[in-house]
């Protein structure tokens, strides 16, 4: 029966390493870098890893909004999306 223990005690600590391993990547590779990229204000894609700045669609296309109204008017836009993505962030439940 001692050995019988022995085994079990070395496959639950090598369960526990492998796993606290595990949670340790998981935290370095998506958690991190996810909470700095949306820190700056900044979308973060966690199924890509991938942290991406909103813009305009006018700066894609290459066309020019000739009303200033209108540009402005985008400009507060984009402003608020990025301002309701921090707000999520502040409303979701801090991870310990």
């Amino acid at each position: 029966m001692n050995r019988t223990i022995d085994r079990l005690k070395l496959i639950f600590l090598g369960l526990f390493a492998v796993m606290s391993a595990g949670v340790f990547v998981y935290h370095v590779g998506w958690v991190w870098p996810g909470q700095k990229c949306e820190e700056a204000g900044d979308w973060w894609d966690w199924r890509s890893r991938t942290c991406a700045h909103p813009i305009l669609i006018s700066d894609i296309t290459g066309r020019v909004i000739k009303d200033n109204a209108t540009r402005e008017a985008a400009e507060a836009q984009a402003a608020k999306a990025r301002e309701g993505a921090a707000q999520s962030d502040l409303t979701r439940p801090a991870a310990k």
